[in-house]
């Protein structure tokens, strides 16, 4: 009697896991004790269940067939295939060599892209950057300024001392032709002239060398039995020369030519 139930029920698992897995039924074999040794259909080698001590038709036995299916399928397609492997190691060659390429052609761009910021005027000016220079060259040409274009009849070697002391170069030369006049009419009228600046800026400065745009006001005096004055106004600029710590007008420009 257990032996049929066991029969059934075993028919039933096969008849459930063909219908999940849509494989054909099998059909139960008969127990041993009721198979004669020797009868059709009976065989010596021991079948699924006595290899593996499970039902093959079990859903253990279709969960543990699928895991492994899928352990090997991962195995098998975890390594990349050889020929893949040949075309990136050919490819890797021409990788490095096209980033060197990209590499020196950036380092020469670099370069040049530096060399013309070097060759820039404008970056060389270091009017627009140092800010303690400029204001030094600027105070001094304004003191030099006012002193050599200043003349008093009464005290010429003044005018003398300030041209030895502020000019340098062609200034000295070029102040000499534009004061020619006034040293010749100054004792006769007496006259006074003053230089005032009014304005001043540094339009270059590299190193030692600088170029300044100077407005002043002018006022000419003649002291004599009717003192009378006169104004104007003068605009001009003066090429700079640094001389240890003294700043020196080399050349005046009067926008004249």
């Amino acid at each position: 009697m257990s032996t049929t139930r066991h029969l059934v029920n075993r028919r039933r698992r096969l008849a459930t896991v063909a219908a999940v897995t849509g494989a054909p039924p099998r059909t139960a074999a008969a127990p041993a004790e009721d198979r004669a040794p020797g009868a059709a259909g009976t065989t010596d080698t021991p079948g699924p269940e006595a290899t593996t001590g499970v039902d093959a038709g079990t859903p253990e036995t279709v969960e543990a067939t699928d895991g492994t299916e899928k352990a090997e399928g991962k195995s098998a397609g975890g390594d990349p295939p050889r020929g893949r492997l040949t075309r990136l190691r050919i490819r890797l060659p021409g990788v490095l060599c096209a980033a060197t390429l990209l590499l020196g052609a950036f380092a020469v761009w670099a370069f040049t892209s530096a060399g013309t910021l070097r060759d820039d005027p404008s970056r060389q000016n270091a009017a627009l950057t140092d800010i303690s220079r400029t204001s030094e060259v600027k105070g001094q040409i304004t003191e030099a300024v006012g002193a050599v274009f200043s003349y008093d009849y009464a005290s010429p070697e003044k005018a003398e001392r300030a041209v030895r002391t502020y000019l340098t170069g062609n200034a000295v030369e070029q102040h000499k032709e534009m004061l020619a006049d006034v040293r010749a009419q100054a004792p006769k009228q007496k006259l006074v002239l003053t230089t005032t600046v009014t304005q001043s800026g540094v339009e270059h400065l590299d190193g030692d060398r600088a170029r300044l745009l100077v407005f002043a006001d002018q006022s000419n005096t003649r002291t004599g039995k009717e003192e009378e004055t006169t104004y104007a106004a003068a605009m001009f600029a003066v090429d700079a020369v640094r001389r240890g710590d003294t700043w020196r007008i080399a050349a005046i420009d009067t926008f004249t030519r």
